[in-house]
């Protein structure tokens, strides 16, 4: 390997510094399929990689910040990785995500009207029969 093409390679702690990644995690990401495979090794035995692969990371991050499991990001990388445009697929993931989200709301606002519920009827002292039936007849 010539020492321009070593430029512009990138070491795993290199990667790690730009990308604001562990280390660890970036070896996860490759093992499991996430990265694109290392270009190959230092004459010390680092992994190196082109710099395409902090692209390819800041996608990753987007898309996990966006809710996207990591299974969800390979499939839309497959896409990519045959050289088409994932943009079809990153959107049906993201309705759906919106879908779920909604259910988590609904859910979340239910839940908020139970407690409310509660709240709103709590007794401080409740009466000493209901006491010994119960831990906490506010709640049971």
């Amino acid at each position: 390997m010539g020492i321009s093409e070593t430029k512009q390679l990138l070491k795993i702690g290199e990667v790690a510094t730009s990308s604001g990644l562990p280390v660890k995690t970036i070896r996860y990401y490759e093992e499991i399929g996430l990265l694109i495979p290392t270009v190959g090794r230092s004459q010390v035995g680092y992994r190196l990689f082109n710099e395409a692969v902090l692209n390819r990371l800041a996608f990753i991050k987007r898309a996990q910040s966006l809710g996207l499991a990591l299974t969800e990001i390979k499939d839309i990388l497959a896409v990519h990785d045959e050289g088409e445009l994932p943009c079809c697929e990153v959107k049906e993931h993201l309705q759906a995500k919106v879908a779920i989200v909604s259910e988590q709301i609904q859910a979340l606002e239910t839940l908020r009207a139970e407690l409310n519920g509660i709240l709103s009827g709590w007794q401080e002292h409740p009466p000493a029969h209901l006491i010994e039936q119960t831990i906490c007849p506010n709640i049971q």
